[in-house]
């Protein structure tokens, strides 16, 4: 367990009980005998970034850095708490073998603000000491500056989370703490919209090309492409996959333009491991069963509109949201569908062939229509933001489903061998708040729950809002976005609390 820092041992004024508890003895410990100091803090590429370096014979000593930024007063989240291992620092170039230093990027700064960062050192021998570095940081202008609170945090408030991470068309990604504090934004990026938090980072797919960077909090990149002749663009979201990441990408199949209709699981070096052509998974699929496919599958059209992928890796299968007409899980492998959840009243309903692979809703039940970032949750849940928008490209006089007047977060229960499908979770916000397209709803830790209203007001603003395990409304901020989806396209939490590169 980690001790608070006020708990840390310290190497000044050490008392006979203070240096037994932190290994002392005849022999000073490592910590005692060092002689590291702490240079000038030098800025980052944005206030929020800044650099500490080491210095001293003892830096070869040291088997881990740990660093503190102590929260501004009156505030409520966690403090950002990140840890570096000797072996991290080494892997990311932070150790210099010319002079024997070691540089730490400290990230999560509040921007103009005399912040206080406390370092804890720990030695190999298991002792430890601290240095205390003020780092001043100058002002950041942009959209996230200064939100309206609607809901603040109240102390004591229970909220499986402290950060999340805003995925922007307007930039690199942006983190925010649950004060409505920016805590995190880089450079380089023009557009955050198609990316993912992985391994205390970023990955982000450029969107017109098939160009992927990972983005450090270092505000370092690097940036590959993806390797296929096939792929023209990522478009929508990125999310975690059996082995890498699971992407959506637009297409020339056969000469013909693929509409947002193709979903791959790719390395981080830009390899494709796998892919889901659902032209061609349900085209097959639909003819084998006698249906004619041409008035649903039409290329060069945006019939299917995938925005999202999860894998589940309970049954090895893939589940994808198809915006314009259903969820749909289908084998990881072999790409045969599972079951199919959706308005009954749109288009894709009519065909006897997709017809046997829908799952019946429990009565009482929402139906994903138009939704949005699935994700399985803890308790095995499928959840996604059920925005409530009909079908906006079905052929004429096909029909486009039902039209909600609100959005909300649903979870089902699903029973394959039923198939039947239960809506087991809710949360609607008293049907006060329509979002028609974009958004999402991530659970974090206790069962609490971030949500990104991206397209509410009509489509010029955001919200983001925090609920706990009762559903409680724990803050809610609203925030300018007078262009559809660019200042909150989804948000995910990140664990800038607990964060250990290792």
């Amino acid at each position: 367990m980690r001790l608070p820092l006020r708990h840390w041992c310290t190497t000044t004024l050490l008392a006979t009980a203070v240096l037994a508890a932190c290994g002392g003895d005849d022999a000073p410990t490592q910590a005692e005998a060092s002689d590291v100091v702490a240079g000038g803090p030098e800025a980052g590429a944005t206030p929020f970034i800044a650099r500490v370096k080491l210095t001293g014979t003892s830096v070869r000593n040291l088997a881990s850095v740990e660093y503190a930024i102590a929260p501004k007063a009156g505030t409520v989240s966690k403090a950002v708490d990140v840890t570096y291992t000797a072996e991290a620092a080494a892997r990311r170039g932070y150790l210099s073998t010319t002079d024997g230093s070691m540089t730490i990027p400290v990230f999560g700064l509040y921007a103009n603000h005399a912040n206080t960062v406390t370092l804890r050192l720990t030695y190999k021998d298991g002792s430890s000491g601290t240095l205390a570095v003020p780092v001043t940081t100058t002002a950041y202008t942009s959209t996230y500056g200064a939100p309206e609170i609607l809901v603040k945090r109240a102390a004591g408030s229970t909220l499986g989370f402290d950060y999340f991470a805003i995925k922007s068309g307007l930039g690199t990604p942006v983190v925010v703490d649950t004060d409505g504090e920016v805590r995190w934004a880089g450079t380089g990026i023009t557009s955050s919209v198609t990316s993912l938090y992985k391994d205390n980072g970023f990955v982000i797919g450029r969107q017109q090309s098939t160009q992927m960077s990972r983005l450090e909090f270092d505000n370092t990149m690097t940036t590959v492409t993806v390797n296929s002749p096939t792929y023209t663009a990522f478009h929508h979201n990125l999310d975690p996959g059996k082995t890498g990441v699971l992407a959506e990408f637009d297409g020339i199949v056969d000469g013909l333009a693929s509409v947002e209709s193709i979903a791959a699981e790719v390395t981080l070096a830009g390899a494709v491991t796998r892919e889901w052509d659902f032209a061609k998974i349900l085209g097959d699929y639909m003819r084998s069963q006698g249906d004619d496919p041409s008035t649903f599958i039409r290329p060069g059209v945006d019939w299917f509109h995938m925005n999202a992928t999860v894998y589940d890796p309970r049954d090895d299968t893939l589940i994808a949201s198809s915006r314009e007409n259903f969820v749909i899980k289908v084998d990881y492998q072999t790409g045969e569908i599972r079951w199919i959840l959706g308005d009954p009243t749109k288009h894709w309903y009519t065909f006897p062939s997709l017809r046997a692979k829908a799952l019946t809703l429990e009565a009482g039940g929402l139906y994903p229509i138009g939704q949005h970032a699935l994700s399985i949750r803890a308790d095995g849940l499928l959840m996604l933001f059920n925005n409530g928008l009909a079908s906006a490209n079905q052929p004429a006089a096909a029909p486009v489903g039902e039209n909600r007047t609100y959005s909300a977060v649903s979870a089902y229960a699903i029973d394959a061998v039923n198939r039947t499908a239960k809506e087991s979770w809710r949360f609607d916000h008293g049907q006060t708040l329509l979002s028609d397209v974009c958004s999402s709803a991530y659970e974090a830790k206790g069962q609490s729950v971030l949500i990104s209203y991206a397209t509410t007001d009509r489509r010029t603003t955001a919200r983001l809002i925090g609920i706990d395990a009762q559903r409680n409304v724990v803050f809610d901020f609203r925030y300018p976005s007078p262009v559809s989806c660019q200042t909150s396209w989804n948000a995910v939490p990140v664990p800038f609390d607990a964060m250990r590169f290792e």
